[in-house]
């Protein structure tokens, strides 16, 4: 195989010398950008020379697209300093992008012209993009929600910039081995991002430690502890089929050489010589560190004050520089300019830090910076499990950011004075409502009550969401601002979900809607209904679907060795492995089918419908129960791929190290996708849309966005299933009270598990969470078992409907 990459890459490069590389940075035509490709595999070298191999053409051919990307930034940054627009910062701590080239190209409109350039050069341009890592800067919803938006902000030609951190290692590449999932860090910068550009002149100091003075006049100033410095990594986001090309700025941690000790180098203490480089190092190096040690709380908090220090240093240069020139201007004008979103509570701590930035460093009194900082930030809550609603300790806080405790404290001081005065009726509520929790045996700061109390605005992220944080989480906050609460359902780019990923799909709905135009307006494709009967669509599309089953199901046996039959249904469930998520309601409806198949007689299994269940995702590698539900898959799935008997009608995979890259694989060859989350438990969950924009159905709960798609796509496309949300604290006091009969097949499948059907492991700490009607990891909190039999029936619907 390597005999033959290198002839290839002989000859690509014999080709690429016929051509003359010549830079030609805004080419449109093949010829030309096949010079420009060709121009930067020799004048912006990486590699040696000679060498024009699928890695090399990847370089050069994303170096020869920056260049009309760069083109369009600038302009982009030209137009909005000029025209001095209210614009929108993003924050957040992840980011999901993807491979970028072949989004660029697809929103340049030059993915022909880009492939018939390679081909030029000797390449394919599917051979090329392949050769790009996906961007580590993200994990789950969060980080793909906030993609999205870059994408759509972008393509409604708004004025807008995101602000995230630059992760050298990500949160981890997913190995399966035979003891479960194996953390490795990522390597999506061993060699370099070609779509970063680093903007040496933009770098901000930020302190950590240190203590507070108070001078004469009353002023306070926050000094020494230590300070690292914020550097700008800059990667363009272009819109589609728009001239509006936006930014991602990713700050990186680094000391300077005066922080590099000379002396103490040379005497031999080398570790002690660059103690604050490697801490400030540690800053950027893994997304999510592990929090079980103080260490490790205190580097997560630097992770999220570095964000935010960096992003509002940045935003008030930026803000103060187009004011420059324009006369006299005042503080307040800085809302009706500068709109902050916080993507989650990570980012909550830019409301003290803005804060302490107008007070300390620009001068102003607190009820004028409390005012700015009001009207300038906004909050999006994303779930309202308690895990997840962060709380930090005091005493930590005091350690690391001793200004911002004082700021926080002095917050909720005054929320105090405000409740006791003006809402009597909430006084005690107090002790929930407010945001220092005092208790002396863990005094924390809740850090969703400081964004509800601090921003102008709070959103859900789809309407059940929305509905729970009014009437429940944040209920008491509704009757002091009635008007502050507001949903927004998350949404997807169709350009990534569809039209780049799935081709064939795209022209069909282009050929009968006779227009492009549904890619940015998703509501013409109720256009196709007057064709749902069309036998001519219905062939087009099946062979589409066909198409891509093909084209996953190659993608299977190259990372996992299991063939997979095209023919058989494709039932997918791929999101961040969570209890709440129910891997494991799904894995245990494998395993009882697994146990019926074995059962029948060999007619009786012909007339099943033959299935293959794919499941993927990342269990966070310290959630124990989370990477047992990992092991548990991969053990099902080598018992039953391997049985001779039962194979033909069902397979179980496990797809590895589930990313963006491997979603565009799976989405669009999925036919049953599973949303099957305890109702009331996920925020929003955005591949529902993804997979339903794909032709696929759905099976799942009344929850989150689950809700709104099932009204879009018809209750007949969706086989629902379980407990609502109103009916789950019910049923979890008459579980605790000892009223809970459990399914005799939800039995039957736990039992066989414990007969060693599937290997020595010892489930018995995953099984026993799903037992015992009380105490700590027992109960079957999340419901697997009460919803086990209605999730069984649908199951039987579902292979009726696919026959």
């Amino acid at each position: 195989m390597a005999g033959t990459t290198e002839a290839n890459g002989a000859t690509a490069s014999g080709i690429s010398a016929k051509i003359p590389a010549v830079a030609q940075p805004l080419a449109e035509e093949p010829a030309a950008i096949a010079s420009n490709i060709n121009y930067h595999a020799q004048f912006s070298p990486h590699f040696s020379p000679f060498k024009f191999e699928p890695e090399q053409a990847y370089y050069a051919t994303a170096d020869s697209v920056r260049d009309r990307l760069v083109h369009q930034w600038n302009e982009t940054y030209v137009h909005f300093h000029k025209v001095d627009p209210k614009q929108t910062y993003y924050l957040s701590m992840e980011y999901l992008q993807g491979r970028s080239l072949t989004n660029a190209i697809g929103n340049l409109g030059i993915q022909d012209a880009y492939g018939d350039a390679l081909k030029k050069l000797g390449h394919q341009l599917e051979e090329i993009t392949e050769q790009e890592k996906d961007a580590a800067l993200g994990n789950g919803g969060l980080g793909r929600l906030a993609s999205c938006f870059l994408d759509s902000m972008a393509t409604l030609n708004l004025p807008a910039w995101g602000y995230g951190l630059r992760y050298r290692y990500g949160l981890f590449k997913q190995r399966i081995t035979k003891e479960g999932q194996e953390e490795i860090a990522e390597d999506w910068l061993e060699k370099f991002s070609p779509w970063e550009v680093v903007r040496h002149d933009i770098v901000y100091p930020v302190r950590f430690f240190g203590q507070v003075e108070v001078n004469s006049d009353g002023s306070r100033k926050w000094v020494g502890g230590e300070v690292v410095q914020a550097l700008a990594y800059d990667v363009p986001i272009p819109g589609y089929k728009t001239k509006n090309t936006i930014s991602l700025r990713l700050w990186e941690a680094k000391a300077c050489a005066e922080d590099f000790n000379l002396f103490q180098f040379n005497d031999g203490q080398y570790e002690a010589a660059a103690q604050l480089h490697s801490q400030a190092q540690q800053i950027c190096a893994v997304l999510y560190p592990g929090d079980a040690t103080e260490n490790g709380k205190l580097l997560r908090l630097k992770q999220q004050f570095f964000l935010c220090s960096a992003s509002l240093q940045d935003i008030i240069f930026r803000f103060k520089e187009r004011r420059l020139g324009k006369g006299s201007w005042e503080w307040s004008e800085f809302p009706s300019k500068v709109a902050v979103q916080l993507n989650d509570t990570h980012p909550t701590l830019a409301i003290p830090e803005l804060m302490r930035l107008l007070m300390d460093n620009e001068g102003l009194g607190w009820d004028e910076a409390w005012d700015v900082t009001s009207r300038t930030i906004a909050y999006t809550n994303h779930t309202v499990l308690p895990e997840a609603l962060e709380k930090w300790s005091q005493a930590v806080m005091w350690k690391l950011l001793p200004r911002h405790m004082e700021i926080v404290g002095e917050i909720d001081k005054r929320f105090i004075t405000m409740i006791r005065e003006e809402h009597t009726d909430l006084e005690s509520k107090l002790p929930g409502i407010r945001i220092l929790d005092d208790n002396p045996q863990k005094p924390v700061v809740r850090m969703a009550n400081l964004c509800v109390v601090s921003a102008h605005t709070v959103n859900g992220v789809a309407q059940l969401h929305s509905d729970i944080l009014t009437s429940e989480l944040f209920a008491d906050y509704v009757s002091i601002w009635p008007t502050k609460f507001q949903n927004k359902t998350n949404g997807i780019t169709p350009r990534r979900w569809l039209q780049f990923c799935s081709p064939e799909l795209s022209s069909i709905i282009t050929k009968w809607l006779k227009s492009e135009q549904w890619t940015t307006n998703l509501d013409l494709l109720v256009g196709l209904r007057q064709f749902a009967d069309n036998p001519e669509l219905q062939a087009e599309w099946a062979s589409a679907k066909m198409a891509n089953k093909q084209r996953l199901a190659q993608y299977i046996e190259r990372v996992t060795g299991v063939n997979i039959d095209p023919n058989s249904l494709f039932d997918i469930q791929v999101k961040r492995i969570h209890e709440y998520k129910r891997q494991l309601l799904n894995i245990l409806g494998a395993i009882y089918r697994y146990k019926k198949l074995k059962e029948m007689s060999p007619e009786e299994r012909k007339n099943t419908t033959p299935r293959t269940i794919m499941i993927g995702g990342k269990a966070f590698a310290t959630y124990t129960n989370a990477k047992r539900i990992v092991k548990l898959v991969n053990d099902v799935g080598s018992v039953v791929n391997n049985d001779p008997e039962v194979n033909r009608y069902l397979k179980v995979i496990f797809v590895p190290n589930y990313n963006v890259s491997v979603a565009e694989i799976l989405i669009p060859g999925s036919e049953l996708s599973q949303h099957i989350s305890t109702a009331g438990m996920e925020a929003s969950g955005t591949s529902n849309m993804k997979f339903a924009l794909n032709g696929c159905l759905i099976i799942g709960t009344l929850d989150g966005a689950n809700v709104e798609i099932r009204e879009e796509i018809g209750e007949q496309n969706f086989f629902l299933f379980g407990a609502t949300a109103d009916q789950v604290p019910k049923l979890r006091k008459e579980r605790e009270n000892g009223l809970f009969k459990p399914d005799s097949r939800f039995e039957e499948a736990k039992k066989f598990i414990r007969s060693g059907a599937f290997g020595g492991y010892d489930y018995n700490p995953l099984l026993d969470s799903l037992e015992g009607n009380t105490g700590y990891g027992r109960g079957d909190y999340f419901l697997v078992g009460r919803d086990f039999p209605s999730y069984m029936d649908a199951q039987a619907e579902v292979d009726e409907a696919y026959k």
